[in-house]
């Protein structure tokens, strides 16, 4: 009976482990496709971001990211702050991108730094609109479902695969509120792969904390008018609208 007993303690223990912790990403941009995908560009300049990206042509740029997550909310941002060349012999100080979800509230606090600004955007939750698939993969060792969304603003098509094993609604970036954690997201057909490459449980509520910054704050209408305008502005006037703001 004892030993029943324990078995089952150290299973339960187990699963709630499972929905707390902390996720590792790898983002990889594949910016000579993202380019040429953009008709209004011309051909000079997709030309000459192809000798640009020539060294990262089949391997995109990369960069980690981190999610940390609870039932409650999550935090989604640059996994180090610190940015620093391949050879290490210039650093910066990245864009300020902190995506926070509270799920117990439903409100969402996002800290973005783009177009010369910072923006908080203060607002409650809107949760993407999604459609799940009958497909499921391996990703990192879980084995997740597809669900599938738009951006409408960027016109993006969104593909997400999420495992229930880790049954909270957090994701990357500004995507949430599927029936697991989104392990891996897929922007518009492989421009941007977003995977999880680590995953450690271990309590992080104290964490789950946006810093303290300046900003001028606005809701999610607003920030969806001004990311529209900077794109049909940048249409118009044959220029890449993703220099400014991420993709």
């Amino acid at each position: 009976m004892k030993t029943i007993l324990l078995i089952l303690l150290t299973a339960t223990v187990g699963l709630a482990q499972k929905t707390e912790g902390i996720v590792t990403y790898q983002r990889t941009s594949y910016w000579i496709k993202i380019i040429n995908r953009l008709p209004f560009l011309s051909r000079e300049e997709k030309d000459r971001a192809a000798q640009t990206w020539k060294n990262e042509d089949g391997e995109g740029q990369k960069e980690k990211m981190k999610l940390l997550f609870n039932e409650k909310g999550s935090l989604y941002t640059h996994e180090d702050q610190q940015g620093q060349s391949d050879d290490g012999r210039w650093s910066w100080q990245k864009d300020d991108f902190y995506i926070s979800r509270n799920f117990e509230k439903e409100t969402q606090t996002d800290i973005i730094e783009t177009l010369g600004k910072t923006y908080i955007i203060d607002d409650s939750l809107h949760t993407p609109v999604w459609k799940v698939m009958n497909q499921i993969k391996d990703v990192n060792g879980y084995v997740c479902m597809k669900a599938e969304t738009t951006d409408p603003i960027r016109g993006q098509k969104i593909a997400a695969w999420f495992s229930q094993d880790i049954p909270v609604p957090a994701g990357p970036e500004r995507y949430f509120g599927l029936p697991g954690l989104i392990m891996e997201l897929d922007i518009n057909d492989g421009d941007v792969i977003i995977e999880a490459i680590k995953v450690e449980f271990k309590p992080v509520a104290n964490e789950i904390v946006l810093p303290k910054t300046k900003g001028k704050k606005i809701k999610d209408k607003e920030y969806d008018t001004l990311l529209s305008k900077h794109i049909s502005d940048s249409i118009k006037a044959n220029r890449n609208p993703y220099w400014s703001v991420r993709y």
